[in-house]
């Protein structure tokens, strides 16, 4: 069956997005056909705002509203400047802040080394995190980068180039996870929470 243009666009434009394939992008399609006017023009308008009202904030690189040098992170007096916590993305901002344990500032990479991709140093954020230490004022750098292959990557690289200063870098803890059981651990899990075990007081 041949579908008409739009609907056979909006389908090609859904599957461009991240975990989105055929199947979940016609049925999302046909979903926005069928739903209620209200639903498919909050959807675009919503999008059309996405790129007109966000920015990157110029300390951070945080995302933040439109027209704001800086985020309300980086604004913060209530922050400690002193301690800088490196994700990978904007998206993991929101998941250490969620913690309510972290009260220091972040910068965010937005991206990591991926030579199969073609990604190196130049394209993520790493000379503007060595200028900030570089301007003093900074004790700790938590590398807050995912335990993959490519997270582990750019952490080493970090650390590396953070080594001429003095400032203390330290890697997020790995392990079991709370309520898990040892013989569903994997191997490389339960290894790194061996090596990171701890003194119990």
């Amino acid at each position: 069956m041949l579908l008409p243009e739009s609907i056979q666009s909006l389908i090609t434009a859904l599957e461009r997005l991240p975990g989105i394939g055929p199947k979940s992008a016609s049925r999302l399609a046909f979903y926005l056909l069928r739903a209620p006017e209200d639903i498919s023009q909050d959807l675009s308008t919503a999008l059309a705002n996405l790129k007109v009202n966000t920015a990157f904030c110029q300390e951070c690189f945080n995302i933040t509203e439109a027209g704001r040098e800086r985020c309300e992170i980086c604004d913060s007096q209530k922050r400690d400047s002193s301690l800088i916590c490196v994700v990978e993305e904007a998206l993991d901002v929101l998941s250490v802040e969620r913690t309510g344990g972290f009260h220091g500032k972040y910068h965010v990479l937005q991206g990591v080394l991926s030579p199969i991709e073609g990604i190196g140093p130049d394209d993520l954020k790493i000379k503007q995190l060595v200028s900030r230490v570089a301007g003093g004022g900074v004790k700790e750098i938590i590398l807050a980068t995912n335990p993959s292959m490519e997270g582990d990557a750019t952490a080493q690289y970090l650390q590396s180039q953070l080594k001429a200063f003095d400032v203390h870098v330290t890697r997020l803890a790995r392990g079991l996870p709370v309520g898990g059981d040892l013989e569903y651990a994997d191997q490389n899990t339960l290894l790194r929470a061996l090596s990171g075990r701890q003194e119990m007081n």
